[in-house]
């Protein structure tokens, strides 16, 4: 009895300072906005002010320790689709420990979320309606503005958090943008949110999480024929980089292990 009453409060404190953090991080963006408008046409001092409150969210949360797992390139060259793996709405906390900016494509309804949806339009996200052929040809068309503009784009292709743990098929949407914008593609992977915060559940939940970057897949040359071969490839290496990552995340008596070191 003792622990679950000290996982609720735990979870009240947690959702508290993560509005908080939100409600901090969407005023500097106001306050920084006017500053940036005219000569950030990328938007990219905006996005990381999001990004940058999700990173310090996390610092605050009794729950989680997240990290990178191994070296990742400081910078990103040309146009890039990052894919990921979708284990949870810790997700989007995790990845924004990455040091670069990114566009998320995201469901239209977490735009509509006070505060943090704001802060999402803010920094250029991009809201989808799932199922909507006409929301799903305009996301894409401003995803391509963005990788136009060389700023990154970063997408679940799997559509969904997993219930399970393991990644279901691949939609082919993240990988057709990739091929018309010929931009490489580079897979993500994130392994330890799932008991982050769990799948219709509002209760935190006790865990170390890392992220950890594949190496790029290069679209110029390819053609849609190609297509699945492309899917595969990215899903071999999330695949290979969670396995390899869940053992330092795992004691051999199955309690967490430090999460790797922030580069």
């Amino acid at each position: 009895m003792g622990a679950v009453m000290a996982q609720v409060l735990l979870s009240l404190w947690t959702w508290f300072e993560i509005g908080l953090c939100a409600l901090v991080g969407f005023l500097t963006q106001l306050v920084l906005w006017p500053f940036t408008v005219l000569f950030d046409r990328r938007r990219l001092v905006i996005g990381r002010c999001l990004r940058l409150t999700g990173v310090i969210s996390v610092r605050l949360t009794p729950f989680w320790h997240f990290g990178v797992y191994g070296n990742i390139p400081r910078r990103i060259g040309g146009p890039t689709v990052f894919v990921s793996n979708h284990e949870s709405h810790a997700d989007p906390f995790l990845i924004s420990f990455l040091p670069w900016e990114m566009k998320w494509l995201a469901k239209a309804s977490l735009f509509r979320i006070p505060v943090v949806g704001w802060s999402m339009a803010l920094a250029g996200d991009i809201p989808i309606h799932r199922g909507n052929d006409l929301s799903t040809k305009k996301a894409m068309e401003q995803c391509a503005r963005w990788l136009e503009r060389g700023v990154p784009v970063v997408m679940f292709p799997e559509g969904t958090r997993s219930l399970d743990g393991k990644m279901a098929p691949f939609k082919d949407g993240a990988f057709r943008l990739a091929l018309d914008c010929r931009a490489q593609i580079i897979p993500i992977a994130v392994c330890g949110t799932r008991k982050a915060l769990p799948k219709h559940s509002w209760k935190f939940g006790f865990t170390r999480a890392s992220v950890a970057v594949g190496t790029p897949i290069p679209t110029v040359g390819r053609n849609i024929s190609e297509l699945e071969a492309i899917k595969a490839e990215a899903r071999v290496q999330i695949e290979s980089l969670r396995a390899r990552m869940l053992p330092e995340l795992t004691s051999t008596a199955g309690e967490p292990g430090e999460a790797p070191h922030v580069v």
